[in-house]
């Protein structure tokens, strides 16, 4: 039986590229969070499909590959029935607020965005419009759904705080429709999953050995851990711990238990500890946490009938919010003739 979203909850939307593969970076990041709050708050997660088109025009693997982050986000905990997991273009309503949001826009702030910059450099030869107001079918997204927390990394805040101006503008011209949607992760700081070469945070795209990714299979993982970077170990008892084993001790605490933890961050401050033992103990840990979810993510891959019901779920739970919304948009507009 279907279960209703509650209506009396704060609204939280999400937006998830079906592009590259989850990572643990991911995870731990992002879902891990996505699972908790679907208890707390009236959440919508979006599989962005209509974005993924700005930089990925070729749709040939694009079905596949919305099937997949379905998958193993289904996988890592979220639940159909308590959230609304939907496909971007189910909702039709969405492109109908980004044409009116598309009017309150300025040529100038949209040519100014870091991401256009940044996308507009790597493919000089697909600078298209849909990249240029990519802001606005974001703010859309939010906006669609009267949305006042949306999860966010660093990098998509600038889109954040343009999807309130353009609210803020909508409410000044035509009425007070949409609340200021604000960053949400759980009054925690961020967690930022370090890659295994120590070169910064695990990637979707950059560096594949240096990223763990949901569906690496166990020996896969295994290889990838071993490669970690390490040295001959401290000459001193207490030294001062290198980053690139910082690293390693990061990614134990994510997956690894407190006992283990405490036994290798003793043997380093006593000068005595042995990187080969400590890499084995993480890659089956990371062997541990990861299979169940690759498994579940390949069982419902296997299964597309439940992808379709579940996507079906999340489009039916999103369009009735939609429509809602772009009632009071087209009245308090004065579109309703």
């Amino acid at each position: 039986m279907q279960q209703a979203i509650s209506t009396n909850k704060k609204i939280v939307m999400s937006g998830i590229r079906p592009t590259g593969f989850l990572h643990l970076g991911n995870y731990f990041g992002a879902i891990q969070n996505y699972v908790k709050m679907q208890n707390d708050y009236e959440c919508y997660f979006m599989v962005a499909d209509l974005h993924s088109l700005t930089t990925h025009p070729d749709t040939k693997e694009l079905k596949q590959n919305v099937y997949r982050v379905v998958a193993e986000n289904i996988a890592c905990g979220l639940d159909p029935q308590k959230s609304a997991f939907y496909c971007q273009s189910h909702v039709k309503e969405t492109s109908e607020l980004y044409l009116y949001l598309n009017m309150l826009a300025k040529m100038g702030e949209l040519e100014k965005t870091v991401t256009f910059k940044d996308k507009a450099r790597q493919n000089p030869d697909n600078i298209n419009a849909g990249l240029l107001t990519y802001p606005v079918l974001q703010a859309a997204d939010i906006l669609i759904h009267r949305a006042s927390f949306v999860p966010v990394g660093k990098d998509q805040e600038q889109h954040l705080e343009m999807a309130r101006i353009f609210a803020n503008r909508y409410n000044h011209r035509y009425g007070n429709v949409f609340p200021e949607p604000h960053a949400f992760n759980y009054n925690q700081a961020l967690v930022k999953v370090p890659a295994l070469d120590g070169s910064g945070k695990m990637s979707k795209s950059e560096n594949q050995m240096a990223t763990l990714y949901l569906a690496d299979d166990d020996t896969t993982i295994r290889k990838k851990v071993m490669k970690t970077l390490t040295d001959n170990g401290p000459t001193e008892k207490n030294s001062v711990m290198p980053d690139y084993i910082e690293n390693i001790f990061l990614l134990m605490q994510l997956v690894s238990n407190t006992d283990k933890i405490e036994k290798y961050t003793t043997d380093f401050n006593e000068a005595n500890i042995r990187y080969g033992d400590l890499k084995k103990e993480l890659a089956e840990d990371m062997v541990t946490f990861i299979s169940p979810i690759r498994q579940k993510t390949i069982d419902l891959l296997n299964n597309e009938k439940a992808l379709k019901e579940i996507l079906e779920i999340g489009s039916e739970k999103a369009n009735k919010s939609a429509n809602q919304t772009m009632q009071i948009v087209r009245e308090t507009m004065g579109l309703n003739y």
